[in-house]
């Protein structure tokens, strides 16, 4: 009986790194994309936090929790997207590993691709900010203009409304000095009666009208002011809320499209993502 030894050659499989970074970095890129995308529309419309109002008066807190909704869909398609370009582009691992190991794999290069579009965006926020706030930076010989004018701007026109306005004091200083002022009322103690009594002063002095119409502009100016004020606060909060509510839904959404392209990758049924790990 002849015998003979056979070699198999068993081809061996080249060993794939845990983290891919060109998928990772595909797919910040085309999350970022989308956002931009999206966000740009929703400004458009006027549903976005880079809103298109002309002021911050027309910031109601409906309109704040529209913007929230809005920027939870945001999150949802933009990251779902990158999620999805990072785990199908990532390189297919040893058909013999454990599918959980997998999964594990393809979610965390899902998430990493968050994490990335969320800093690019961050970064190019904080850019176009910088640029505003260095434009909005007036000489110093120009009056110190108050953060927070805009937001009062109409009580302040109210405020120093003339038919003849006198030919000698700077409005524009005035009108700063009494932003600050209003702005204070919402504060603890709110306006003191020093101060109320002399931007009464101020306003008579800028707009020569008698003192009793100079009060009561002045009163109507301060409940004006502390009701924009409160708006502004109650929209800023529902629109931080929401943001980082946002953040945190796209996180779960980039890591389950992540799995998700991983599994149209490896050829196997993405229905079954939906479903809860049975294990014997």
């Amino acid at each position: 009986m002849e015998s003979s030894d056979r070699t198999e050659t068993v081809p061996v499989q080249a060993a794939t790194p845990f983290l891919q970074w060109t998928p990772v970095v595909a797919g910040a890129f085309v999350a970022a994309a989308v956002s931009v995308i999206l966000i740009a529309f929703g400004s458009a419309i006027g549903l976005s936090i880079v809103s298109s109002s002309s002021t911050w008066r027309d910031a109601s807190p409906a309109l704040a929790v529209a913007s929230g909704l809005y920027l939870l869909l945001t999150a949802l398609v933009s990251f779902g997207f990158g999620g999805y370009v990072a785990g199908r582009l990532r390189e297919r691992w040893s058909t013999s590993a454990h599918s959980d190991i997998v999964e594990f794999r393809d979610g965390t290069h899902g998430l990493l691709a968050w994490a990335l579009a969320v800093v690019m965006t961050g970064l190019v926020a904080a850019a176009s900010a910088a640029s505003l706030v260095s434009k909005a930076v007036q000489p110093a010989t120009s009056p110190a203009a108050t953060t927070g004018e805009p937001l009062i701007a109409y009580e302040l026109d109210r405020l120093f409304r003339a038919e003849r306005r006198p030919a000698d004091g700077d409005l524009a200083y005035s009108r700063a000095e009494a932003s600050r002022i209003l702005l204070t009322a919402t504060g603890r103690q709110g306006i003191t009666p020093e101060d109320r009594a002399y931007l009464a002063r101020l306003v008579a002095s800028r707009t020569g009208i008698g003192q009793p119409d100079a009060e009561r502009r002045v009163a109507d100016a301060i409940a004006g002011a502390t009701a924009a004020v409160q708006k502004a606060r109650r929209s800023a909060v529902i629109l931080g809320f929401s943001t980082a509510v946002s953040l945190l839904v796209g996180a779960a959404a980039a890591w389950y499209t992540s799995c998700v392209g991983g599994r149209y990758r490896d050829g196997v049924d993405p229905s079954s993502a939906w479903r809860w790990p049975q294990h014997a």
